[in-house]
């Protein structure tokens, strides 16, 4: 997983309250389970197993009640909207306080395993006036019971990549991905499992280049816009997919070069016409549409699918990421 920025970083290292628990390649922004409890070093006998059941929390004290706004319901639907594709966790609202800043409330929560496995953690947010966001750390938040849909308007209307599936946007996927990322190269396979397991679903691939990290990236993505304006969605994903299979190519600029053309002549394109075209101003600007479109609304780092305003790793364990997409697609009414 690739990190934009230290500061953009901190968005998907919220102690989990909005993105799954689960390991992906490269993936930091995710902070780990937490630890079991070890056995004692010293103890001759063998460590105790964890609770078969799930935790008990301590029971809310109504003086840590204070605020007025959010409400313990509008916390919960918030929860519902992030962890409800998640059957073993849960979580108790503990205490919503006011703060000296009028309007400004601290929520506190606790969150645990059902299967009793994971050690209970208490997690914090401040939730503003506008009854709209909280604070998480450094970054600001939407909240409400769907917490999700403004980025999903956005996505609806500047979301113009390449892609799979119907022309319909009422359910809608976007991979924000960088052509020279590796965890971009293994999150592929995931996104053609994705196409042919949700076939009714619209799934865009928006450029998403790191150039201070991956200096040809953003020649591929030029290349690769070209691509889908001379040959369609079709030529772009033969292209992408021969980009992606020669991406040790791209080290060099040369390197970059005979991998692109040959990845463009793989799409049945012609490489003379495709690099004239990626060297005008206008395929560069709409590169960087792409990636101001992906700043716009939250992206932190590639690979990253935003399934209907929801932002989660791309390349995290399929079967997780298909629960998610489900759970999401439940929640809009779509049905599957």
């Amino acid at each position: 997983m690739i990190r934009l920025s230290a500061r953009l970083f901190s968005v998907f290292a919220l102690v989990a309250l909005f993105l799954p628990l689960f390991p992906a390649h490269g993936q930091t922004q995710v902070p780990p389970a937490p630890a079991q409890t070890p056995a004692t070093p010293s103890s001759p006998e063998p460590a105790a197993p964890a609770p078969a059941g799930p935790p008990t929390f301590p029971k809310p004290d109504p003086a840590n009640f204070t605020a007025s706004t959010p409400t313990k319901d509008e916390v919960n639907a918030f929860l519902e909207a992030n962890w409800g594709y998640d059957e073993t966790r849960m979580w108790q609202v503990q205490a919503i306080l006011k703060t000296p800043v009028e309007g400004l409330s601290k929520v506190v929560i606790f969150v645990g395993d059902k299967t009793g496995k994971e050690k209970p953690q208490a997690l914090e947010f401040f939730a503003l006036p506008d009854g709209k966001h909280i604070i998480s750390g450094d970054d600001v938040i939407p909240f409400g019971a769907q917490p999700f849909a403004e980025n999903r308007a956005q996505l609806q209307q500047r979301a113009d990549g390449p892609y799979h599936g119907p022309a319909s946007k009422n359910f809608e996927m976007v991979e924000f991905a960088d052509f020279q990322c590796p965890h971009c190269k293994e999150a592929q396979a995931n996104m053609d499992k994705l196409a042919a397991d949700f076939p009714n679903a619209r799934i865009v691939f928006q450029n998403n280049p790191i150039i201070s990290i991956h200096p040809q990236s953003e020649k591929a993505a030029e290349y690769g816009v070209c691509v889908a304006k001379t040959g369609g969605s079709n030529a772009f994903f033969q292209f992408a997919s021969a980009v992606f299979d020669g991406q040790e190519g791209l080290a060099t600029p040369d390197g970059a070069t005979l991998t692109l053309n040959s990845a463009v002549t793989k799409a049945g394109e012609d490489p003379a016409k495709i690099s004239a075209c990626a060297a005008t101003p206008e395929v560069k600007a709409q590169v960087e549409a792409s990636v101001k479109l992906a700043s716009d609304v939250g992206i932190v780092s590639v690979p990253t699918l935003v399934i209907d305003g929801r932002a989660i790793p791309a390349n995290a364990p399929y079967d997780t990421l298909k629960k998610v997409i489900q759970y999401q697609a439940k929640m809009d009414g779509i049905a599957q």
